[in-house]
Parts: C-alpha cells; structure tokens; sequence
C-alpha cells in the first residue's frame, strides 16, 4: 500500500482501540483501521474510516454492545 504523507510503498493496516468521551458518555471502538508507514513514521485514518467513527458515534446507542471496563492506574 502507498502512503498518503510520502508516497512509498509499504505502508502497512494495522487495528487499534480508541476511546470516546467519559463517564456514562464513555464509547470504546475497537479493531479501528490505521495506515501505518514504516518509511517516514506517519500513523493515520483514511476519510472513509473517519466518516465510520461518526456514524458509530451517531448510532452507539443501536450498535454498542455494553460491557464492564476495568481500569487501572499507571
């Protein structure tokens, strides 16, 4: 794959978790797909998954399944 910031070839889909508000507010989206570039370091998200993350955001109530988050301090 080519990246967007450089041009090389070898850029690389890798799957992350983000996190969205807090409190009761609080959205986990998991196996989210970043473009990752070996070549000049640059992390990003496509147009296409950003409008995704919003439609998700926009519809968590109908979509998100509801589980217990553990946290913990560093």
């Amino acid at each position: 794959m080519q990246c967007n910031n450089c041009g090389t070839d070898g850029a690389q889909t890798r799957f992350i978790t983000r996190i969205y508000g807090k409190g009761e507010d609080l959205l986990v989206i998991e196996n989210i797909p970043v473009i990752n570039c070996p070549h000049c370091g640059e992390s990003y998200l496509t147009a296409e998954t950003l409008h995704r993350i919003a439609q998700i955001k926009r519809e968590r109530k109908q979509r998100a399944l509801m589980r217990s988050v553990a946290v913990a301090e560093f």
